[in-house]
């Protein structure tokens, strides 16, 4: 159950001795833990303690203040952390899923201040099984390495996030992230936009997103991010070209509600682009002297279906297909399967298991090999990841 304290500001702010309209805040949280099975971890099979499988774990605050005239001021700290070792999460970034402030306004929209999740998670990736019910906290279930950020496995730093009122359905969203390298303004920036419809049982999304020296400003941005080395991670689907010099990620979906069903389809397309243009070190040899650019396309489809309102069953397949800029092909087939069982609105069960197969020859220039996100790679073409757990929410 949320904690909110409603009072005057006068409650708030004391020092400043003002009072204004009312305010409130927000104590909130996820805690989630399970058992997690997977076949091939480096080339043995695995059974371990897993934390925020469902859901990611997280506690936040988030506030809101009344200003007058449809107009508010908002804040909103969210930390992410291991329950089964107590560690920070998003690469050891204290409040590294939310930290901004803004104004929200009835007539012109929202303006959010800080470091906040990428469009693409917020309007594309609720339609993907990844980021909604296939193991959405750590992204067992995301597109390869999620490799479009669906599930949000990289944030925007000094970002700057506005959002349109809804226009019969219609809203829009753009931000701009800025590099705050001195100097050079254009280094490290994000750029990107979005749009999402909504009319009855259909509702559709697409976004676009471009980072510049991507390898730094939408990988390396947390506390353990390496301002030198690759930051792409061990996941060879992609590893390989983090000098690119730029990543555009465009992301576009649907949900098309029907009764107890819904049929969910998603499509990204993934570019590193002018690869050899960002200076990292650690690359081997044949990734240095990659040029020219590598592009991924993803398709999936989604079905979830309740049984009762307190019973989900779940199935999902994606696609995804690597072109490499020296003529490399890789695909990956995965499948998405599960259920969840709702013990109350704040409390849940879940059961999910992910297969993946890979096939041609990866970004490291090797046989492509499974790399379900957020698992040791396989030492082979096929991995299967199995899940279940708990999840308590307040």
């Amino acid at each position: 159950m949320k904690i909110r304290i409603n009072c005057l500001v006068i409650c708030f702010g004391a020092l400043a001795g003002n009072a204004y309209a009312q305010s409130s805040v927000t104590l909130y949280g996820i805690v989630d833990a399970g058992f997690t099975y997977n076949t091939n971890s480096g080339g043995h099979s695995q059974i371990a303690l897993t934390s925020g499988n469902g859901a990611g774990n997280r506690w936040g605050l988030k506030g809101t203040e009344d200003l007058g005239g449809g107009l508010a001021a908002v804040f909103e700290l969210e930390n992410g952390f291991s329950i089964v070792n107590g560690s920070i999460g998003q690469g050891g970034t204290f409040f590294g899923r939310h930290a901004y402030v803004g104004l929200s306004s009835r007539d012109y929209g929202v303006l959010l201040l800080g470091r906040q999740t990428a469009l693409s998670n917020d309007y594309v990736g609720r339609f993907a099984s990844g980021s909604s019910w296939a193991a959405a906290g750590t992204g067992y279930g995301a597109h390869v390495g999620d490799i479009d950020n669906l599930v949000a496995v990289n944030r925007t730093n000094n970002t700057v996030k506005y959002r349109t009122p809804d226009w019969r359905g219609l809203t829009a969203a753009g931000a701009y992230a800025l590099g705050g390298v001195a100097g050079d303004y254009t280094r490290n920036q994000i750029w990107q936009a979005a749009l999402n419809y909504a009319n009855g049982p259909v509702n559709l999304a697409a976004t676009y997103l471009v980072a510049k020296d991507p390898n730094y400003s939408f990988f390396g941005n947390t506390a353990k991010g390496s301002a030198t080395a690759t930051n792409l991670g061990s996941t060879p689907a992609y590893a390989g070209f983090a000098n690119a010099g730029i990543q555009s990620i465009f992301a576009a979906g649907g949900q098309y509600k029907l009764g107890a069903l819904m049929i969910d389809a998603v499509y990204s397309n993934v570019q590193f682009s002018d690869l050899g243009a960002t200076s990292v070190t650690g690359l081997t040899p044949k990734e240095t002297a990659y040029r020219g650019k590598a592009t991924f396309n993803t398709e999936e489809l989604n079905l979830m279906y309740y049984l009762s309102p307190s019973f989900m069953v779940a199935a999902a397949y994606n696609y995804t297909k690597m072109v490499g800029p020296d003529g490399e092909h890789a695909h990956y087939s995965q499948v998405n399967a599960g259920a969840r069982y709702f013990l109350s609105k704040s409390t849940g069960l879940y059961l999910v298991g992910v297969w993946q197969r890979a096939g041609g020859t990866d970004s490291t220039g090797k046989p492509a090999v499974a790399t379900i996100s957020s698992v040791t790679p396989s030492t082979g073409r096929s991995q299967l990841v199995v899940t279940a757990g708990l999840t308590k929410r307040f």
